[in-house]
Order: structure tokens, then C-alpha cells, then sequence
């Protein structure tokens, strides 16, 4: 154990965050995504029983996004003519806009097949139990500064 670490955070997970670098990718999941094959060539974490607010919030207060780019979080568009609610969004937003300045503006929407395509590219891929749909985002490692 360490102090100061978010308990929801697994060693193999926190190895993960510390091993990314300036522009790496890593997804947090929900539990619909298809994890283990958009992950064969990166690192796939099972955070099982877990949402991903609860994860999008510890690995917020260790991971800075970055201020390179205009969008570090990627959400994925609802597939056009479902009317699903996505009141997660919110939810997001406000952990968002605890850890970053731009708050949602910081988000970007992205078509289903772009967020796979992204997602096979990330660093890594946090599997969580998250049962919300359209639940999925993708972070943008940024640098600390001193």
C-alpha cells in the first residue's frame, strides 16, 4: 500500500500510468467493449466490479491530460437513430472539470468505427464492469510541469 493512491488503483494499473508518456492513449471501458480484441497490441487491465467514473477520477488525480491538443478525451457519438440517454456525460464532466481547466471543452465526440480505431492504438485499455451505455472514453497522457 501507498499513501496518496487512490485505493481503485491496482499495481498493474498504476505500473500502466507511470510507464505512458506525453500523447499515449488509454481507454476506460465499459463493460460492453470489446477490450481483449481491440487490445492485442497494448495493454489490457481488468478493473471488473468497477465503474468508470470511480477509475476517470483516480487515474485523473495521477494522469495529467494533455494541453497539446485542443480535445484529450474522446467519447464515442451514439450510432445515429438509437435514442439512448447518456447521463454519464455529465457525469464526466464534472469529474473532467475537476482536473482540467477546460472542463467539457476538453471532449470530443467521435464516430463508433473512429473510437475503435483509436482504441486498437491506445497504450493501454482499462476493462471496467461499467454497465452505462456509451460509457467508453478515451484519455490523453499530457506532461507534468513543474
Amino acid at each position: 500500500m501507498l499513501k496518496g493512491i487512490p485505493e481503485i488503483l491496482s499495481p498493474d494499473l498504476l505500473k500502466v500510468l507511470a510507464e505512458m508518456g506525453h500523447g499515449d492513449k488509454i481507454v476506460i471501458s465499459d463493460g460492453n467493449f470489446p477490450s481483449a480484441s481491440m487490445g492485442k497490441n497494448g495493454v489490457v487491465i481488468r478493473c471488473d466490479g468497477h465503474g468508470v467514473p470511480e477509475l476517470l477520477d483516480a487515474v485523473l488525480k495521477l494522469l495529467p491530460l494533455d494541453t497539446f491538443v485542443d480535445k484529450p478525451v474522446t467519447l464515442m457519438k451514439v450510432v445515429p437513430g438509437q435514442e439512448v440517454a447518456t447521463p454519464i456525460w455529465d457525469t464526466y464532466r464534472g469529474i473532467i472539470a475537476k482536473y482540467d481547466s477546460r472542463g467539457q471543452d476538453a471532449i470530443q465526440f467521435v464516430e463508433r468505427f473512429d473510437f475503435y480505431d483509436e482504441a486498437k492504438k491506445a497504450y493501454a485499455i482499462i476493462a471496467t464492469g461499467e454497465r452505462a451505455l456509451y460509457a467508453c472514453m478515451i484519455l490523453q497522457k499530457g506532461v507534468i510541469k513543474s
